[in-house]
């Protein structure tokens, strides 16, 4: 049989086709626009998810039968508010996860209602990318629009709409709206009265590998499948991608070194930190996870080398680096480009080079902008351990995992065995999976992920290189306290 996994991004969808072995054998991708109408906005027409989707899919099967295809799971972009009239119809453009609208309400939400309610509430705290603020962001600028909402959903959840008809989304996805009691999985009905809303506006929650429904007619005979197929909830993207890795049950860890980074670390039990340092969300595998995202990871390296060096070649900069100038660099590197989301949470953060003197070299600054990332990757690992959380190894994916030298020294500043995956494709992967735990190919996502999730290659820390970077990293972590009154100070200049 063959399963299509769907990874609805920012700026394309990635769809890809798989067969019950779990072998990739056709992957298309579809772009379409984004839309900044004021500065700090970012916003998405649905109705762009949706063509790209209804074309991109007869694309992807073209050439191969039809008939075996068996399931359909997608990945999406999180947070994203897309509202719905009583005839289903959108009413205004996407707000999107990097939206920067809702600092009002945010305050409002961490400030008045208070972080530890929250917490109680929905085991977060607000942030401006989260569904909630910009929910009350729409009633108090767009109360007549906002007055015509029958139906609130997530991007992925459209287009399982468009496919099934059905209204709904899974946990992982509904975590990230501030609107979902993530330890009890359900919604909570004090956060939907304080943003006006009623659980009947609200999709049907399913485990992300629950069947929601199978294609609609009009929809099947469109992609010339059979109307049996099902399509599954699906998860946001970090959930979706982490299946692809195969992090899933207890203490698994997934290191991403993308244009941000994330920690995501996966439980059977529901745990939260005292401070929200970390989210805490419902994760694809039926568990649950602790989630650090830092806002600048692979894109710390990235302007370091375009915009200040102005090269393309990160290899050649990087194989400048001395082996024996691993751990013993003078110089020091704060990752904080945009600002800092975990374990932080702090807006004002920025990036800063310390320990620079006269014999400092482009290799130190390149290595400490490696060792940087590490660092602050680190500071939400540490996090999890204070939560008796034990991380013995970790897989790495992401562009920046690429590179052998960041991912040693990533290995020896964690002090943790670093696995890289055979096949890394990201949520589409995961969706891909999760549909075959919902068409009955596994019996659940953990004997998928077993099956499927190969390692190709394991970095293993050396004792001696870890300790020393130990001592830089403690070294590193009394920088961003150090500096923090004066971001405040600098705010706007």
């Amino acid at each position: 049989m063959l399963y299509i996994g769907i990874d609805l991004g920012t700026s394309a969808v990635k769809l890809l086709l798989m067969d019950e072995q779990g072998k990739i054998l056709n992957i298309i991708s579809r772009a379409y626009p984004l839309e900044f109408p004021n500065p700090g906005w970012s916003q998405q027409n649905p109705a762009d998810w949706r063509k790209a989707v209804l074309e991109g899919i007869p694309a992807l099967l073209e050439g191969f039968d039809k008939e075996q295809v068996a399931g359909i799971g997608a990945g999406g972009q999180m947070h994203g508010l897309v509202v719905l009239d009583e005839n289903d119809c959108i009413i205004r453009p996407a707000i999107l996860w990097n939206d920067g609208r809702t600092a009002k309400q945010v305050d409002y939400l961490n400030e008045v209602v208070g972080k530890k309610r929250l917490s109680e509430l929905t085991a977060n705290i607000a942030f401006a990318g989260f569904t909630a603020p910009k929910l009350l962001w729409m009633k108090e600028n767009e109360p007549e629009l906002f007055a015509r909402i029958k139906k609130v959903m997530l991007p992925k959840d459209y287009i399982n709409y468009i496919l099934t008809g059905v209204h709904c989304t899974d946990y992982s996805d509904a975590s990230g709206m501030l609107l979902l009691d993530v330890a009890n999985k359900c919604w909570s009905q004090e956060m939907l009265e304080l943003c006006g809303l009623t659980e009947a506006q609200m999709p049907r929650l399913f485990e992300s590998y629950e069947a929601v429904g199978t294609l609609l007619p009009e929809i099947a005979a469109q992609f010339g499948l059979p109307e049996s197929v099902k399509v599954a909830a699906g998860a946001g993207d970090n959930a979706a991608a982490a299946v692809g890795t195969g992090t899933v049950g207890e203490g698994g860890c997934n290191i991403s070194l993308g244009t941000s980074g994330t920690v995501f670390i996966s439980a059977k039990n529901f745990r939260v930190d005292e401070n929200n340092a970390l989210h805490a969300f419902a994760h694809a595998d039926g568990g649950y996870h602790l989630m650090g995202c830092m806002l600048s990871a692979a894109s710390c390296n990235k302007w370091l080398m375009d915009d200040i060096f102005q090269t393309e070649d990160y290899a050649a900069e990087q194989a400048k680096i001395q082996e024996e100038k691993l751990g013993e660099n003078h110089v020091y590197f704060l990752p904080y480009l945009m600002g800092e989301r975990s374990p932080i949470n702090d807006t004002n953060a920025r990036g800063v080079f310390f320990g620079m003197t006269m014999d400092t070299s482009r290799e130190d600054l390149t290595q400490a902008v490696l060792e940087g990332v590490a660092f602050a990757i680190r500071d939400s690992v540490e996090v999890a351990k204070k939560l008796g959380i034990s991380i013995p190894q970790s897989k790495i994916c992401g562009g920046g995992a690429k590179s052998p030298l960041w991912k040693k020294i990533m290995a020896n500043v964690l002090n943790v065995s670093l696995q890289c995956v055979a096949s890394e494709q990201g949520p589409g992967l995961g969706g891909a999976m999760l549909a075959m735990v919902a068409c009955g190919a596994f019996a659940s996502v953990e004997a998928a992920c077993d099956k499927l999730v190969t390692v190709s290659e394991t970095i293993f820390p050396e004792p001696a290189l870890a300790a020393r970077y130990e001592a830089r990293y403690q070294q590193f972590r009394k920088i961003y306290p150090a500096c923090k009154p004066l971001f405040v100070q600098t705010q706007g200049e």
